[in-house]
């Protein structure tokens, strides 16, 4: 049986930051069709579809402990987002910053197999802002949600925070938006994922 030490036997990459964050690769998104990692295994038509994580974190804790098991039929798809592991403020710090190196190891090691990863952005109070951006790349496309953060007023302005943090460090060129979009944001990059969707079914 192979003994898996944290994935670190497959493969180590240079890290960024005080945490040591795997760097991934800038990315550009072209239209396809969106669908959760639960959705992937049996999606039929792949060529045309991007895989997100936005999703509860047991839903897609398998492919940080087998992830060779997801490379080829990830390979499939158009595109993937780095999955969303789970920053919340009330986490230990220690939790959060082992979640944020979680998603770069995978998004970068499915780069290195042929996979096109668009960095999912994730943050939680200010004090996140110390490395919760390691290991992003400027000048790419990005995925974000705004799911569960506009539901109240403290919610809603860590999340427009943590958001006008990220277009000045990352200089995005594309912003992926999975839920609402908050009224506040007028921005020509913002594709709107779930109107998205709804114009590509009609095709």
């Amino acid at each position: 049986m192979e003994i898996n030490y944290l994935n670190l036997q497959k493969a180590a990459f240079e890290g960024v930051g005080a945490y040591d964050i795997p760097l991934l690769s800038p990315e550009t998104f072209t239209d396809c069709e969106l669908i959760g990692f639960n959705q992937a295994k049996t999606c039929k038509e792949r060529g045309n579809k991007a895989v997100h994580f936005f999703l509860y974190d047991y839903q897609f804790e398998r492919i940080w402990n087998r992830p060779d098991a997801y490379v080829d039929m990830l390979k499939q798809f158009k595109c993937i987002f780095s999955p969303d592991f789970s920053v919340y403020c009330d986490y230990p710090r220690a939790l959060q910053i082992y979640n944020h190196y979680r998603k770069h190891w995978i998004g970068a090691y499915m780069q290195i197999n042929g996979i096109s990863v668009i960095p999912t952005i994730g943050w939680s109070n200010e004090d996140s802002f110390e490395w919760c951006f390691d290991g992003e790349p400027k000048g790419s496309a990005v995925a974000v949600s705004s799911v569960g953060t506009q539901k109240n007023k403290q919610a809603k302005e860590l999340f427009m925070n943590g958001y006008k943090e990220m277009l000045e460090r990352l200089e995005p060129t594309q912003i992926l938006f999975y839920g609402k979009v908050p009224s506040e944001i007028k921005d020509d990059r913002v594709i709107n994922m779930s109107a998205f969707q709804e114009r590509f079914r009609k095709k």
